[in-house]
């Protein structure tokens, strides 16, 4: 998207170079220099002194068409960005890379028209896919944007307190019953790329459309996540991978909003299955959802996570409303820590519980199904249901489940009568 910015074309005779760059260390720079030379662009257009020189050249010369810059050394992003936009051309494309990881810097800079907040050290690859899409931007036809309208997609990220408490196999299930007891389009996106069991719980194969996306995010459309998710079912996709375990991943918090974004415009559901440090360490992400579920057992490590994760999200999803699920509890309560004092200790109240079922979990890894649809008829399937709807049903949902033809009459009519007058 170009800048729209409101600054007046102060140079227009003067030819405008395809980029320019403003960076604050020769890190950056030698990084900046490979990709520029893929291009085809002059690497002497590299230049030091971050987002203040920018301001300071611009200010007495054109523009370029692309412009990145440092904001490591400013004290003021946001101001500094105005006072660049000042200075800049009509329609300049601006990246910028910063050491500043937070929701609220990244969207108020994406608001005043940045194309792209890349978080430092940016990696290679990163940089370069960022230059490209940039790129493209910049020869995108120009169309008037229409004016976006809410986005009807509920997002719900599950974080485990603790590896092992069960996680994966909430997500699964809520994945389901979103899918196949609500009705609504799902899309199960599980972020653990070398050892998630998405794919697993659904008896798929996890191909490789989660680590493809991550790494060339450019590409990322519609057509791309058609093809990327598998079909666990006519109203469940799987998007997952299966990723060596010596491969990093190298993404940035931009490329995943933008694949949370091209997801909800097919899917009404986007189920997370976040593994704890991979949401740390990704609070824009989290922040796109709407519910988060936490997942935990009673035990006093998961105590303490549970606290932490609470702070966290907190700070980086205070719009997120927060679900407590404690897992794998036996019938007989005999935990580390009792339920009230877990409570105590996390000042948070557990709204589900879901008892200790060996035999169910057994049935359903075999099977190749959820737990939820395994276990129909039993307490754990039930709440994972009512938890699902909970979760996911919206009035839209509500009125599409309305009866319609000659009988609706009736069975609105039951519903005004009460229970014990029938």
């Amino acid at each position: 998207m170009n800048a729209p910015w409101s600054s007046t074309q102060r140079f227009a005779d003067a030819p405008r170079e395809i980029f320019s760059a403003f960076v604050c260390d020769d890190e950056t720079a030698e990084s900046l220099r490979n990709s520029v030379l893929e291009l085809g662009w002059a690497p002497e257009r590299i230049y030091k002194g971050g987002l203040n020189n920018a301001v300071q050249t611009l200010s007495v010369s054109a523009s370029p068409q692309i412009l990145l810059v440092d904001l490591s050394d400013s004290a003021d992003p946001l101001g500094d960005i105005n006072a660049l936009a000042e200075v800049c051309e009509p329609g300049t494309i601006v990246v910028a890379i910063g050491r500043v990881n937070d929701v609220r810097l990244y969207r108020e800079l994406i608001a005043s028209g940045i194309h792209d907040y890349l978080l430092k050290p940016v990696a290679a690859s990163v940089m370069h896919e960022a230059l490209h899409s940039a790129q493209a931007a910049l020869h995108a036809p120009k169309t008037e944007q229409p004016a976006e309208s809410e986005s009807t997609t509920t997002t719900v990220a599950v974080i485990g307190a603790r590896g092992g408490v069960g996680a994966s196999t909430v997500a699964a299930s809520l994945a389901w019953a979103s899918a196949e007891e609500v009705g609504r389009r799902t899309a199960l996106l599980d972020f653990d790329i070398h050892f998630g069991v998405g794919a697993l719980s659904f008896d798929l194969e996890p191909g490789r459309g989660l680590t493809d996306a991550l790494e060339n995010p450019a590409r990322i459309d519609s057509l791309f996540i058609e093809r990327a998710t598998v079909k666990a079912s006519e109203n469940l996709a799987v998007l997952s991978a299966e990723a060596p375990i010596t491969a990093p991943l190298l993404t940035d918090g931009a490329a995943l909003l933008h694949l949370h974004a091209q997801v909800g415009q097919t899917y009404g559901t986007i189920i997370m299955d976040l593994p704890r440090l991979f949401a740390v360490q990704n609070p824009l992400l989290v922040a796109e959802a709407k519910h988060v579920v936490i997942v935990t057992d009673l035990t006093l490590a998961a105590a303490r996570d549970t606290l932490r994760l609470l702070g966290f999200l907190s700070a980086h999803a205070p719009g997120a409303k927060v679900h407590l699920i404690a897992n794998k509890v036996p019938a007989q309560g005999q935990t580390e820590v009792s339920r009230k004092d877990f409570e105590a200790s996390v000042e948070s109240a557990i709204g589900t519980v879901l008892p200790l079922e060996p035999k169910l979990a057994i049935a359903a890894a075999q099977q190749g199904k959820s737990l939820a649809e395994v276990g129909r008829g039993s307490k754990t399937a039930a709440a994972l249901i009512d938890l699902a709807r909970t979760l996911v049903v919206t009035a839209e949902d509500e009125d599409s489940r309305r009866e319609t033809g000659p009988l609706a009459w009736l069975s609105n009519l039951r519903s005004l009568i009460p229970a014990k007058s029938r």
